[in-house]
């Protein structure tokens, strides 16, 4: 069972590096909260190998460590850190498949070399695990009655997460770490490359390249909030307001016309406070989380080239 100092550092890394999925996790039920810190503490431990750690560490030093964490994980191996402790026994508590934990390191295995893409197959294939198999690990700790079912939504809508995270993060990726998800081939239907982006360079076509992402991100937003009613009953509005919170970013990223270059936008407390109180009023009139997220979110109803850009109801919240 995970000891209160492992939960300690787990809940300290989450707190510190996700603050909007953090204030999701915060109004979830005791039994999955703390398996998210967990769960969260173990994705930044593994990402920061390659993202944020130590500048001397080699190519094949972060491969080395990244494969270390994958077998401590896994219970192959000693733990060295609390929460990699606190996550293989959280592992092996409630069920979490190893091939989850492989495609999930693989994932960050693939960050260690490859700094662009090249086509959409290439960056799904790698947010398999970078997203994907984070939702499958937070479906099995809620454990809902049609696990099968509740699943693919639970996919989609972690890709949905990553896809926003890569378009709000662009001129953070490409200045701190010289790197680019945007696929070159989805870029050049825009008459955009790479070297324009690491120009940092804003025209119409860049702009209408990150409008055009929205939107197919924002499908995925909507397939994945369909899936929020097959979840335990108490943890369907934690998910309903991260999917919202997330999502905000979107309605930041038009506010800027769609201008992810000067300046990586970010959701203030203030925001997310108005937004969880307002998620919350809807809630409590309706539990129907596609209804709620329709009304609540900058996820407009349709992506048809009539809807309105900004958001699914009227008045936007500024």
């Amino acid at each position: 069972m995970v000891d209160n100092s492992q939960l300690a550092r787990s809940k300290s890394i989450h707190r510190q590096t996700g603050p909007t999925f953090y204030f999701a996790t915060r109004v979830l039920p005791a039994r999955v909260r703390r398996a998210t810190y967990v769960l969260y503490a173990f994705f930044r431990i593994a990402d920061e190998v390659v993202d944020d750690g130590d500048a001397r560490r080699s190519s094949a030093e972060q491969r080395e460590r990244l494969r270390s964490i994958r077998d401590q994980a896994l219970g192959r191996a000693p733990a060295d850190d609390p929460v990699l402790a606190a996550f293989s026994e959280l592992r092996e508590e409630v069920g979490i498949a190893d091939e989850e934990v492989e495609v999930f390191v693989e994932s960050m295995l693939a960050d260690v070399e490859k700094d662009r893409y090249e086509t959409d197959d290439e960056l799904e294939a790698y947010m398999r695990g970078s997203a994907a198999a984070v939702g499958e690990m937070m479906t099995t700790v809620m454990d809902p009655d049609q696990p099968d079912e509740a699943r693919p939504h639970a996919r989609t809508l972690g890709v949905a997460f990553q896809l926003t995270n890569i378009l709000r993060d662009v001129r953070e990726d490409v200045v701190d770490r010289g790197r680019i998800y945007l696929p070159r081939e989805t870029l050049a239907e825009y008459g955009v490359d790479d070297e324009q982006i690491a120009r940092l360079e804003v025209d119409a076509a860049f702009r209408e390249s990150i409008r055009g992402e929205l939107r197919r991100t924002e499908r995925r937003y909507r397939e994945g909030v369909a899936g929020i009613r097959l979840l335990p009953r108490d943890c369907q509005f934690a998910v309903l307001l991260a999917a919202v919170l997330y999502a905000e970013h979107h309605r930041l990223i038009r506010e800027r016309d769609y201008d992810v270059l000067s300046a990586t936008p970010e959701l203030t407390t203030a925001r997310k406070t108005w937004l969880t109180l307002k998620t919350r009023a809807y809630w409590a009139f309706s539990k129907d989380p596609e209804a709620v997220f329709a009304k609540v979110s900058a996820i407009p109803v349709t992506n048809d080239r009539h809807a309105e850009p900004g958001a699914g109801e009227a008045h936007p919240v500024r």
